[in-house]
């Protein structure tokens, strides 16, 4: 007994030595750039070219975000409540984008919104996608789409059913009883996977870079003004924008644990 409880403890004391190690060095790359760029921001913020990509960058993020809400919350529903078939395949299907690397995923749109029928009909009506702001725009909301309704789906399954059911025998149609009783329940994960899924927006670079490309002054968001400036060696104006990347990744991930709880939902509805 006493021989296993000394195996049990070294193998603790190991696995938290990897803990530690992993931590430090995620820790140690992350204030490298910190450090390096902190003197640059008060330098760099206040240029054109890093106040347009801040600008763009929360206006692409947002709307794609609001988009990602608007879809994901119906289909998340659908999966976690509704009967449909074919559940298994839709779920992988939607969780596919998940998997590819943004750059090819950024491909993919590439080749549906660009120089085929489908595109030109829609530059007719006139909607460009390809080399314009609402390229970024979808590239945002195909790569973080799945991701917000993977987190609504885990968020809406951690609400007990029988509140659904004992809402409708009160009187609710399914319509109002998700209404009344499932979205309020869901907030804590709605907020949560808003703004997660928004950090994640804003910091889109592979899917947009290929869609929409690296044009200053017109494509321009953070991550590609990071990618344009340190192609051209200001590294100033590089890191000013990895800063900002970081401190908006930092305090958007202290607000989704905030609001995640042991259920991303935070709602343990019994």
């Amino acid at each position: 007994m006493a021989k296993k409880r000394w195996w049990q403890e070294k193998f603790n004391l190991l696995t938290a030595s990897f803990t530690y190690l992993v931590s430090f060095f995620i820790l140690t790359a992350i204030f490298t750039v910190v450090i390096k760029g902190f003197n640059s921001i008060g330098k760099v913020i206040f240029t054109p070219e890093i106040q347009f990509a801040i600008k763009l960058s929360l206006y692409t993020s947002l709307i794609s975000t609001a988009v990602c809400i608007l879809i994901a919350i119906p289909v998340a529903y659908s999966l976690a409540r509704a009967d449909i078939p074919f559940k298994s395949m839709l779920n992988t299907v939607l969780d596919l984008p998940l998997a590819l690397p943004p750059v090819v995923s950024g491909v993919c749109l590439l080749l549906v919104f660009g120089a085929t029928e489908f595109g030109s009909w829609l530059d007719d009506m006139g909607l460009s996608f390809v080399f314009t702001v609402n390229g970024i725009i979808i590239a945002q909301i195909f790569v973080n789409l799945p991701f917000m309704i993977r987190v609504l789906k885990s968020t809406i399954l951690a609400v007990n059913p029988r509140l659904d059911f004992i809402a409708r025998t009160l009187g609710c149609t399914p319509t109002q009883a998700f209404i009344k009783v499932t979205l309020p329940l869901s907030k804590n994960g709605i907020i949560a996977g808003t703004i997660i899924t928004w950090a994640r927006a804003l910091g889109e670079f592979g899917a947009a870079l290929m869609l929409a490309g690296a044009t200053r002054f017109k494509t321009e968001t953070l991550p590609i003004s990071l990618f344009l400036n340190m192609s051209t060696g200001d590294l100033d104006a590089a890191m000013a924008a990895a800063n900002i990347l970081i401190i908006i990744s930092v305090v958007s991930l202290f607000i989704f644990n905030k609001f995640g709880g042991d259920f991303i939902g935070g709602s343990r509805a019994s």
